[in-house]
């Protein structure tokens, strides 16, 4: 069964950035209700929540009076996000009030509460939602946010909703099934970088971001986590272990320090291929090479072998395998072909390209093992990590 979302959202005009918020939760699976006040409807439209929710929305407390709808969405839902929660929005919750369906459906269910505080610096650091909000907290409310940033007009300051990503991650995390509770999990992310000279380098176009993401979704399911990271364009998730490197040589080291202390190693870096042989201590000029130059270049260590090689018992490691072949047969194969060359217990492909695979975008992978099925996962990245890693168990 699907998990059943309320999103709530109120008449702030970070409205429109709940759009988002409820397409995210639609890709990575969720039954989406989204209960507007009548101030939100006033920003976006109901066409637009039920277009992009892909269920009827609610709105009136005397709708479906026969059913009782009034109570029995707060009751059927696992999860109630309110995004954005202005300042009225959040006294209200800390009264209790039940004024309007959004009201009821909160107060008659039991499933987790996040809010997303959006409005103005001067409200909310005003002291009276302050304490509306400690209130909340108090009773076990997630609040995340608010951001400091652009606001309506010219003003800028603390009270910017929190992206649309920021507040599924962390509503997700209040639901998540803990099977890595008690588990160690090593994650490599991002592009390593082999020096030419002190500016130039040989690189790839890897963010990190499938490796953040499945280090968001490990910690949401109960594990401890470490990366090893190079040169990362998103931000690491707090609770995580990071440790910062820049080539392949020293990503071997870090992950191989931290490899006998874990029991699961995701492999989601890009770690470049060839290094050059002669590395300049100066600044390579145009004037010091020919027109062409063919600067010598050695392979890297095999960081993916080397782990296999020291793994203890039990351990899990999970290779990735990054390919541009638009045939999905010869991507797979070749990834089979590194999954019996590697000796690892699983290889993670997926297809890369100019416009595909690399930053915050929707991706596919397919999961390979021994067995000669393999298991696809599309959507954003983050719903695809956590798919990924509720399969591990299967291995």
């Amino acid at each position: 069964m699907p998990l059943r979302v309320i999103v709530g959202v109120s008449g702030g005009i970070a409205a429109y950035k709940a759009v988002t918020v409820v397409r995210e939760f639609v890709l990575r699976g969720a039954e989406v209700t989204v209960i507007p006040t009548a101030s939100a409807l006033r920003f976006v439209g109901l066409p637009t929540w039920e277009a992009i929710s892909r269920n009827s929305v609610p709105v009136d407390l005397f709708d479906g009076v026969a059913e009782v709808r009034h109570v029995a969405l707060g009751q059927q839902a696992d999860l109630i996000v309110l995004a954005p929660a202005t300042a009225h929005m959040v006294a209200s919750l800390a009264g209790g009030f039940a004024g309007d369906l959004l009201g009821t459906t909160v107060l008659a269910s039991r499933a987790p509460v996040v809010i997303a505080p959006a409005m103005h610096t001067e409200m909310w650091e005003n002291a009276a939602v302050r304490a509306n909000v400690d209130t909340l907290r108090s009773r076990g409310i997630i609040v995340v946010g608010p951001e400091s940033g652009a606001l309506t007009g010219e003003d800028t300051g603390v009270g910017r909703m929190s992206e649309p990503h920021t507040i599924v991650e962390a509503a997700l995390a209040q639901v998540a099934p803990q099977t890595l509770k008690g588990r160690h999990v090593l994650i490599s992310a991002g592009g390593t970088r082999e020096p030419l000279d002190p500016v130039r380098y040989l690189g790839n176009r890897s963010t990190g971001a499938m490796g953040v993401a499945l280090a968001e979704q490990a910690l949401a399911r109960g594990a401890e986590v470490t990366v090893v990271h190079a040169h990362l364009e998103v931000s690491l998730p707090r609770g995580v272990a990071g440790i910062a490197v820049s080539t392949s040589e020293e990503m071997l080291s870090a992950l191989m320090d931290a490899q006998p202390a874990n029991d699961i190693i995701l492999m989601a870096a890009a770690v470049a291929d060839w290094r050059s042989v002669e590395v300049s201590d100066h600044k390579i000029h145009k004037s010091d090479k020919p027109e062409t130059w063919e600067p010598r270049l050695e392979r890297t260590p095999d960081i993916l072998q080397e782990l296999v090689g020291a793994r203890r018992p039990g351990q899990m490691i999970v290779g990735f395998a990054a390919e541009t072949d638009l045939d999905p047969e010869t991507r797979e194969s070749t990834a089979r072909e590194k999954l019996v060359a590697k000796q690892s217990d699983a290889i993670v492909l997926n297809l890369v390209g100019d416009r595909v695979g690399f930053g915050e975008v929707e991706t596919a992978v397919t999961l390979i093992t021994a067995s000669p099925q393999s298991l696809t996962f599309e959507g954003t990245k983050s719903s695809v990590a956590g798919r990924l890693l509720d399969a591990l168990p299967e291995l």
